[in-house]
């Protein structure tokens, strides 16, 4: 039996939603990523500073003091190999006042943003001052540096500044050194957005709640999307008439996964393929498991494999993974057009 005749057999049209009124899903949606990278020779300086409690500036041939060091002379174009250390008092050039501050800034209550001209540096510095409302700071108002003991090498080891010009020397670290210390760094990326889904993202991750996969099409006998879009990318028309579809399929495109990476969940190899499902007309990606990777295979049949019902959740998440169902191979004229 090919893959169309078992697509054809299996395919249950659900009625359209008809009331434009029915509630959508809608949820808080956050994207993160830890990027590390590596900070060379200038930055590298700046950094090993931090975490012994020094604030490092690179002088430039005219003298200036840059801090942050900058790697090249923004006037002879020279690498600038010259470091110094400034002094952790300093002025405030100019400020403006974060009154409700938000998640992950360096403070919780009011504070100010401000570009602070270190004692000794040439350059400002933008940080974070403290301050008892925005009648207690101004222009030319002295500044020291407040130290955290646990340092990393990041600029928010200096947690903020505060009012005066006593510096507060830093105290010793509490982190272990490591080899990586002044090297690396792992600045965290986040951004939250509040997601609305559409009609038919709806009803497909209500299907998903209730253990079933919902695609999409125009109008009886056009193709089936799964996950459903909004329109068919072909002609525009909307896909507004909800399939069932089985969470049987067929590899049609794979890859093994060998090479290790950060917040990898899977210990490789393992394989990452394409399936294209019965009743529906274009493959989506997932994992591959419980099968050697090497034993993967184009028109593989596989079947999903559900975490437990009560996992479940508005997520195709809910299915672990695909692994063998033990069924004959698919002709590849069957499944050749969805490659």
């Amino acid at each position: 039996m090919s893959v169309s005749q078992i697509s054809a057999g299996f395919a249950a049209v659900v009625a359209p939603i008809e009331d434009p009124d029915d509630p959508v899903l809608s949820a808080p949606l956050h994207n993160s990523f830890d990027y590390t990278r590596s900070l060379g020779p200038v930055l590298g300086r700046f950094a090993r500073g931090l975490l012994e409690g020094k604030i490092i500036g690179g002088r430039s041939a005219d003298g200036t003091v840059y801090v942050p060091p900058v790697e090249f002379d923004p006037v002879t174009r020279a690498q600038i190999d010259d470091f110094v250390e400034v002094s952790e008092v300093g002025t405030v050039k100019s400020w403006s006042w974060m009154a409700e501050p938000i998640e992950g800034q360096p403070l919780s209550e009011p504070f100010a943003w401000a570009l602070i001209e270190l004692d000794g540096a040439g350059t400002s510095l933008l940080h974070a001052v403290a301050a008892d409302g925005p009648d207690a700071l101004s222009t030319g108002a002295r500044v020291h540096a407040v130290w955290k003991t646990d340092r990393t090498g990041r600029i928010d080891d200096i947690a903020h500044f505060a009012l005066g010009d006593e510096a507060e020397p830093a105290a010793p670290r509490t982190s272990e050194p490591s080899d990586t210390d002044g090297v690396m760094i792992t600045t965290p990326l986040g951004l939250t957005i509040e997601h609305t889904a559409s009609i038919e993202e709806t009803w497909y991750l209500q299907g998903l709640k209730e253990g079933k996969l919902y695609g999409g099409r125009t109008g009886p006998g056009a193709p089936v999307y799964f996950p459903p879009r909004g329109a068919d990318p072909t002609d525009g028309n909307p896909t507004g008439e909800r399939v069932e579809v089985s969470d049987k399929g067929v590899v049609t495109t794979f890859c093994i996964v060998n090479v290790p990476f950060l917040g990898q969940q899977i210990k490789p190899p393992y394989v990452a393929a394409y399936v294209l499902l019965d009743g529906s007309d274009i493959p989506f990606l997932h994992l591959i498991l419980d099968v050697e990777a090497d034993e993967v295979h184009m028109g593989m049949r596989v079947e999903a494999v559900w975490r437990p019902r009560e996992e479940w959740d508005h997520t195709l998440r809910n299915i672990s993974h695909f692994r063998p169902s033990g069924e004959p191979d698919a002709d590849y004229d069957s499944y050749k057009d969805h490659l």
